[in-house]
C-alpha cells in the first residue's frame, strides 16, 4: 500500500488508472489541466500500457475516446466546462449511440469564475445530453467515483460524466493506493451501421432506449450509497433540512460538525442525474422546509417537485452567481435558519469579521499581467504603435492580458479573434467605411479553433491583419506542448505541424514571420500589412510573431540577458510601467523617477526600444 498527498486532479488520474482506463485524451484548461500529466506520471511509474494524448481541441479528444470505447476499451477524456461546449456535438450524439467499453467524460467546473469565461454548470449540459452525472465532494470521492462511473457506463452502455469543481481539482488529500496494473482488453469493433452510423429514423429508437435506461439508472441512484444518502431517523419529522451535493456538501458537513448541529438532516446527492426521485421524495416529505445548496446552477432545485417547501436560488436564499465559499454558505444557512425561526449556527461570524478587517486595510490590488520579458507584451506594443485607432478582437489565452495595454477590445471564446474580425469587417464595409482591424490569437488557439474561421474569412474576402502570437507552447494552462514543436506529453517525438503551411493552406498569401523583440521592425511590418489589406488586390495579412515563452523556454527565449539602467533623463512619465506594463519597472516616489527591480527583470532589453525619453540605457 502506497500513500501520497495528491492534488484532486492527481486523485482523479489515479482513479482512472485503477479503473483500467486504456485511452486518455484531453485539451488543457484550468482547472482540469493537471489530470493528464498525472496520468502520465502514474503510467510511467508502473510501466502501464495507457495511450495518452493532448488533443488539438476538446471535440477531437472526445471523438478519439469515443472510438476507443465503441471498440470495447475503457476510455476517458477530460476538459474544463467551457471545453465541453466544443465537444458538445459529439457529446449529445454519443448518449443516443452508446458505447461498449466504459466512456467517462471529466468536465471540471470553475465557479467564481477564477479563470474562465462563464460559471456554467456541467450538470446542465449532462441533463441536456441525457448523460448520467457524478458530482464529487473531495479528491478521494472523485477517485472512487471513477470506478463507479466506468462500471455504470458499461452496464448501461452510456457515457458518464464526472463533474469535479475547482475545489476538488485543486484541493489536496492524503490518498492510499496499491500498485497499478495494465488493462489488456483488446480492441474489437463490431460493425453495426444501424447503431454506429445511425440515420434519424434509428436515432428516434435510440432516444427511446436511452429514456428507458434513465429510469433504471434513476432507480439505481436511489440506492447509491455513500454518494446518494440521507441521515433521517425513521418516522421522524423535521422543521428544516438541507439538500446538497458536490463541494458544498463537504462545506455543510464541516460546518455542522464544527457547530455540533445534529438536529438538521442532510440529503447528499453525489450522483444527481438521472435524478433519484424516490430518495429525494422520502427526504422532502420528512421536512417542512428544505434548503438546496449546490454549485453553480439550479439542477437539484429544479428537479424537486415541491416548490412550496424548497428554498434556494429561485427563492432568493442562495446567491445566483459566484462561488459558494464556506463564509458564503454559513451566511446563507444563518439567514435561512433565522427565516425558519430556528437557531443560527453562531451569533458571531469571525470569518466575516476577518474579511471586513482585510478590506478596511485598503491594500493595493495587483491585477493579472504578462510575465516579465513576455514576447506578447512586445507584440502588443508594436501593434498599438503601428495602428492605434484599429479595432482589436482577441482570444482566450495569456494574450487576453493585452487588454492592459489597450490592444484587446473583444474576447468571446476560443477562435473568435478571427471570426469577430470578419464580423467587424462586414459591419463597417456595409457602411462604406474601411476600418483597420488587427486580430490576435495564440498558436495553440489557432490550431484549436482558428483555422475554420480563417478559411471562412478568406473565402468571403474579409480584410484584416491576423497576428498569431507563437510562443511554442500552451502557456496559460500549464505549459503543455504545442503541436508546432516535436515534444509530446510523454516525452515521445511527434510530427510538428508548420503554422506557415497551415495558414497558406487556408488560402492566405501574405505571411510574415517576425521576432516581436525587434519592435521597430514589427511596427514597420504591421504598417506594410495594413497597406496590403487596404489594397484592392490585397487580402488578409497574417503576421506570425514568433518568440519562445520566457517561462517554458528560459534559456532559449533570452540567450544573453541585457542589463539596463535608468538614467537621470527619466522624468517618471510612467510609460514603461503603466502603458508598457513591465512588472520589473516601478515608480520610486521618493526620488520621483522609475526604477528597475532586478529580481523581476528578465533581461529581454525590449524596454530600451520603448522609452519615449530615451532614459533607459544598456549597461556596458
Amino acid at each position: 500500500m502506497k500513500q501520497e498527498f495528491l492534488l484532486g486532479n492527481g486523485a482523479i488520474a489515479l482513479g482512472l488508472l485503477e479503473a483500467g482506463c486504456q485511452i486518455m485524451t484531453s485539451y488543457p484548461g484550468t482547472p482540469s489541466s493537471e489530470i493528464l500529466p498525472e496520468v502520465v506520471r502514474f503510467s510511467r511509474a508502473y510501466n502501464l500500457n495507457t495511450k495518452i494524448e493532448w488533443s488539438v481541441n476538446e471535440k477531437v479528444a472526445f471523438d478519439n475516446a469515443f472510438a476507443a470505447a465503441i471498440s470495447g476499451k475503457r476510455a476517458a477524456c477530460c476538459m474544463k466546462m467551457v471545453g465541453l461546449n466544443v465537444a458538445a456535438d459529439s457529446f449529445m450524439s454519443s448518449a443516443y449511440i452508446g458505447n461498449i467499453g466504459g466512456l467517462v467524460i471529466i468536465s471540471c467546473d470553475d465557479p467564481g469564475p477564477h479563470s474562465s469565461q462563464t460559471e456554467q454548470d456541467s450538470r446542465l449540459m449532462a441533463r441536456l445530453a441525457k448523460v448520467p452525472v457524478f458530482d464529487p465532494a473531495n479528491p478521494e470521492e472523485a477517485r472512487k467515483m471513477i470506478k463507479k462511473a466506468f462500471d455504470l457506463s458499461e452496464e448501461f452502455q452510456v457515457p458518464v460524466l464526472l463533474r469535479p469543481g475547482i475545489r476538488v481539482c485543486h484541493a489536496r488529500q492524503n490518498i492510499k493506493y496499491n500498485d497499478l496494473k495494465s488493462n489488456f482488453t483488446k480492441a474489437d469493433f463490431k460493425r453495426e451501421p444501424s447503431r454506429w452510423a445511425s440515420t434519424p429514423k434509428f436515432r428516434f429508437f435510440q432516444h427511446k432506449e436511452l429514456n428507458a435506461k434513465h429510469v433504471k439508472i434513476s432507480e439505481k441512484f436511489n440506492r447509491l450509497r455513500p454518494y446518494n444518502m440521507h441521515n433521517l431517523q425513521n418516522n421522524k419529522s423535521y422543521p428544516f433540512g438541507i439538500i446538497t451535493g458536490g463541494v458544498p456538501s463537504s462545506v455543510v458537513k464541516d460546518l455542522f460538525e464544527e457547530y455540533k448541529r445534529f438536529d438538521i438532516p442532510i440529503l447528499k446527492l453525489g450522483a444527481p442525474y438521472p435524478f433519484p426521485e424516490k430518495l429525494a421524495l422520502e427526504f422532502i416529505n420528512a421536512c417542512n422546509k428544505v434548503l438546496v445548496i449546490e454549485e453553480t446552477d439550479t439542477v437539484i432545485e429544479y428537479m424537486l417537485r415541491d416548490r412550496y417547501k424548497t428554498l434556494g436560488r429561485l427563492s432568493g436564499h442562495v446567491p445566483m452567481e459566484g462561488e459558494l465559499v464556506p463564509e458564503k454558505i454559513k451566511k446563507v444557512l444563518n439567514k435561512t435558519l433565522f427565516d425558519c425561526k430556528l437557531n443560527p449556527l453562531s451569533d458571531n461570524d469571525s470569518s466575516l469579521e476577518a474579511l471586513e478587517l482585510v478590506q478596511s486595510l485598503e491594500l493595493p490590488l495587483r491585477k493579472p499581467t504578462l510575465c516579465p520579458g513576455c514576447p506578447h507584451r512586445a507584440s502588443f506594443y508594436s501593434i498599438r504603435k503601428a495602428l492605434p485607432k484599429a479595432i482589436f478582437p482577441s482570444d482566450i489565452g495569456c494574450y487576453t492580458l493585452g487588454s492592459n495595454l489597450g490592444v484587446v477590445d473583444t474576447v468571446l471564446d476560443m477562435g473568435a479573434g478571427i471570426t469577430m474580425a470578419s464580423g467587424f469587417w462586414n459591419a463597417y464595409t456595409q457602411d462604406g467605411i474601411k476600418k483597420s482591424i488587427v486580430a490576435t490569437m495564440g498558436d495553440s488557439t489557432f490550431f484549436h479553433s482558428g483555422t475554420t474561421g480563417l478559411i471562412n474569412a478568406v473565402y468571403n474576402n474579409s480584410r484584416f491583419i491576423l497576428v498569431i502570437l507563437d510562443n511554442h507552447i500552451t502557456a496559460m494552462t500549464g505549459m503543455q506542448p504545442a503541436i508546432t514543436q516535436q515534444n509530446r506529453v510523454h516525452g515521445k517525438k511527434g510530427n510538428p505541424i508548420s503554422l506557415e503551411t497551415i495558414i497558406k493552406g487556408c488560402g492566405v498569401e501574405y505571411i510574415k514571420v517576425l521576432d516581436p523583440y525587434d519592435t521597430k521592425n514589427m511596427i514597420k511590418e504591421i504598417k506594410k500589412a495594413s497597406d496590403y489589406v487596404n489594397d484592392p488586390n490585397g487580402g488578409i495579412a497574417v503576421i506570425i510573431s514568433r518568440h519562445p515563452c520566457v517561462i517554458g523556454f528560459k534559456n532559449k527565449a533570452i540567450n544573453k540577458k541585457i542589463e539596463i539602467k535608468i538614467t537621470e533623463d527619466c522624468d517618471d512619465c510612467g510609460f514603461c510601467h503603466l502603458r508598457f506594463e513591465c512588472p520589473a519597472m516601478y515608480q520610486d516616489k521618493e526620488n520621483e523617477k522609475t526604477e528597475i527591480n532586478p529580481v523581476l527583470c528578465a533581461g529581454c532589453g525590449v524596454c530600451l526600444q520603448i522609452c519615449p525619453k530615451d532614459a533607459i540605457k544598456k549597461v556596458k
